[in-house]
């Protein structure tokens, strides 16, 4: 269990950590969603804690009052319907099954056979990155806490050094919570959908279940009572996750036909996330410079715009290293700075009006003004 529980930990602190590479941001969609997966499912060796009855009858014929007992690799599958904030954070609910077949005693003189099941009803919160170098991939972490309803079916453990054959039935439930670390992979051709990949502990309080054992040789009961066993699991899973509420990509629209000389307005476009100028940024500034001078302009305001990927506040302070950004390159073609205006609107006035979390390259601009 302690293997399992470093492994699950170092998902989580693997995620936490991704942030740090570039400017995280995160997951821009937005709404409800609904998801599905499905995998295998392991469960640790357990050990059978007899409750006070038993553990008295079975020390009265000279049985052993504890059984360790292993599964066999088994199923997990789950579904689920939940809302993203449009910030990283999601909420959801969620309903999941698992499986496994009663696998190794641990014993040469003993054999188990049955079948285990869980059902599980959670509430997950989650969190998720982006990595803007590599858009191919969302990592999340989370967690949830909820209800189990664990289920043994004929669970029978025969023991040949005493004669007895043990059987396990019933269905009992117990307060469950789980822990998630996984990724997200974007699927381009078809918005909202990714391919998801994780790795999740579920576990559920201990429970108490009716045991009655029987002589082997002759059929004949021989004791009765409750025998508690701890509720863990490791599942790792694939799926798909969709948003079926996406609003579609704005068209591209086409850039503005150059106004005629003298012009008054000048349109400088930035790639995704970046204050740098590009060369055409560059021609279209010296453009700017030189009919500042014709028009004798006397007032030069320099605007910085963002579109609507990322928070308020990043976008903010990006509009105005934008901004900045030209006005260095104006005063470098002879532009003084006293004579311009320089301000950054974040992602407040875009020309072409987006839902948020659209990358719109139209919006990523600063605009120079001739007055």
């Amino acid at each position: 269990m302690l293997r399992e529980t470093k492994i699950a930990l170092g998902v989580m602190a693997t995620a936490l950590a991704l942030p740090a590479l570039g400017h995280a941001q995160s997951l821009s969609l937005s709404g409800v969603y609904i998801g599905a997966a499905a995998g295998v499912n392991l469960v640790p060796e357990q050990t059978g804690l007899t409750n006070r009855q038993l553990a008295g009858q079975l020390r009265a014929l000279n049985i052993p009052t504890t059984t360790q007992a292993g599964s066999d690799t088994g199923f997990a599958g789950s579904v689920a319907i939940g809302y993203a904030f449009g910030n990283g954070i999601r909420a959801e609910i969620e309903g999941s099954f698992r499986q496994n077949e009663a696998g190794s005693t641990g014993s040469s003189t003993s054999t188990a056979s049955g079948t285990g099941r869980t059902w599980g009803l959670m509430g997950n919160a989650f969190y998720d990155f982006r990595i803007p170098s590599a858009p191919w991939i969302i990592p999340y972490i989370g967690g949830g806490i909820g209800y189990a309803w664990r289920e043994a079916q004929e669970l029978t453990l025969i023991d040949r050094a005493s004669g007895g054959t043990f059987v396990t039935s019933g269905t009992e439930g117990a307060f469950a919570y789980q822990a998630i670390g996984g990724a997200a992979f974007p699927i381009s051709s078809v918005r909202g959908l990714s391919v998801t990949a994780e790795y999740r502990y579920f576990a559920s309080n201990p429970v108490y279940f009716p045991v009655v054992g029987y002589n082997t040789r002759t059929g004949a009961p021989v004791v009765s009572g409750g025998a508690k066993t701890a509720g863990e699991n490791h599942s790792f899973m694939v799926g798909l996750r969709y948003f079926p509420w996406q609003p579609a990509p704005a068209a591209p629209v086409a850039a503005p036909a150059p106004a005629p000389a003298p012009a008054r307005t000048f349109l400088v476009f930035f790639d995704w996330d970046r204050a740098d100028l590009t060369d055409r940024a560059r021609q279209i500034i010296a453009e700017a410079a030189t009919n500042a001078r014709t028009v004798r302009s006397t007032r030069i305001e320099v605007s910085g715009h963002a579109d609507r990927t990322g928070s308020a506040a990043y976008n903010q302070r990006l509009s105005v290293r934008r901004a900045e950004a030209v006005a260095a390159e104006l005063v470098r073609r002879g532009i003084a700075r006293n004579e311009m205006t320089i301000q950054g609107f974040g992602f407040d006035r875009p020309l072409v009006p987006t839902a948020m979390g659209v990358r719109e390259p139209q919006n990523r601009r600063v605009e120079i003004v001739l007055r």
